[in-house]
């Protein structure tokens, strides 16, 4: 479909998104995004809604800099998914207890594990590369030091919000797995604090929108916002990996006599910065709401809860910063959604979907998000469709 471009204080405005269709507010964050002296490109998925600072669904290319609040307090927010040799047959009649057992291996919400999980005990968990993220955390910074106990017993749990665990089918009648959660707290404690740090600093004073602050390179802030970013990012990536091998587990002692066996896992942030180079320019790529869609590689774009989702394939578009949209996105907030909609309509809504349909995720309702389908449509140039995904099992905290 291509984009359209507005014009903008230093960049243009490349939309993946009808303009019509953006609220005010968002249209606003964009261009404040573009009044940033470090500002080399901006593009925007058509997920696109109001942020924190920066809005969600938004690709922002700085040289020498880079804003935490663009990347948003889940650093290191993501999507896995695997395909299994089960298929449609295999499933139950009734999903209840396998929902049950997902939820008693994940803990979700605010609940985390007794005890660190132990990723020896775990396919296709590498026990090296966990060893070396925590022999990394005595340099992240000092105020939330504190937090390591909880950090670990952290690892391998789901959170809340939209965050979730779901069995799908394909159109083809292969069971898939698929979860969505990041950094946990973590993560938004260290974004928390940075955001802090650089809201302070001088050369961010005169700036259209404080919450858009930023480091800039060869600074002592810069660094230290760096190593954290990134350690968070890959505990991010260690968090769904850890629930994705807890998961399987469930599956092999579930569909035992069945011997699932599972493909490579797909894997990707959506919350997030990237050092990556265009027109010969090193950038700081930020994507906030949004996927690297280089060509050839598999990314993952959620739909609501009720809906699906699509498994996709990058086509390397560099007017985007070869990246796509990160899900359906919200088209309305969590307390309008809890205003408008009952039990009754979330129930209507997840027909058919072995989940929960209480009045705690009401504002999780499909109806609070876009249709997948036209955010889908909207990139076609950006990503082509590998497999289109129906949740048969929800786990929500």
């Amino acid at each position: 479909m291509g984009f359209t471009e507005l014009p903008g204080a230093r960049v243009p405005i490349r939309m993946w998104a009808d303009p019509a269709g953006v609220e005010d507010g968002a249209m606003r964050q964009l261009r404040n995004t573009a009044t940033l002296p470090w500002i080399r490109g901006l593009a925007v998925m058509p997920d696109v809604h109001y942020g924190k600072g920066a809005t969600v669904g938004s690709v922002i290319a700085m040289q020498g800099a880079v804003c935490p609040a663009a990347v948003g307090v889940d650093i290191g927010c993501g999507m896995s998914a695997v395909r299994t040799s089960l298929t449609a047959n295999d499933l139950p009649g009734d999903l209840s207890r396998l929902r049950s057992k997902i939820e008693e291996a994940v803990p979700v919400g605010r609940a985390m594990h007794d005890e660190a999980v132990s990723s020896a005990r775990l396919h296709g968990v590498s026990t090296t590369r966990l060893d070396d993220l925590w022999s990394r955390f005595d340099r992240v910074a000092e105020a939330v030091a504190f937090r390591r106990d909880r950090a670990t017993k952290q690892l391998g749990t789901l959170g809340g919000g939209n965050h979730f665990v779901e069995v799908c089918l394909d159109t083809e009648g292969a069971v898939w797995l698929m979860l969505h959660s990041g950094s946990r707290n973590i993560g938004k404690e260290l974004a928390e604090f940075h955001i802090g740090e650089a809201r302070r600093l001088p050369h961010n004073q005169g700036l259209v929108d404080r919450d858009l602050a930023v480091f800039v390179a060869d600074t002592p802030q810069m660094a230290a916002y760096r190593h954290d970013l990134f350690w968070a990012q890959e505990y991010a990536a260690h968090n769904r990996a850890l629930m994705m091998a807890l998961v399987q587990d469930v599956v092999r002692r579930e569909f035992r006599k069945a011997g699932p066996r599972f493909d490579e896992v797909i894997s990707c942030h959506h919350n997030y910065v990237a050092e990556e180079r265009y027109d010969g320019v090193d950038l700081l790529v930020t994507r906030k709401g949004a996927i690297r869609a280089g060509a050839g590689e598999l990314g993952i774009i959620p739909g609501s809860m009720g809906t699906g989702s699509y498994i996709v394939r990058g086509l390397g578009n560099a007017a985007s910063f070869r990246s796509a949209s990160h899900g359906a996105g919200r088209r309305m907030s969590r307390t309008a959604a809890k205003r408008r909609f009952t039990t009754r309509d979330l129930a209507e809504q997840t027909d058919g979907v072995e989940c929960r349909k209480d009045s705690g995720v009401v504002d999780e309702i499909p109806a609070a998000y876009k249709p997948i389908e036209q955010v889908i449509e909207r990139q076609r140039d950006l990503v082509e469709v590998v497999a289109r995904l129906k949740q048969v099992v929800c786990v929500k905290g």
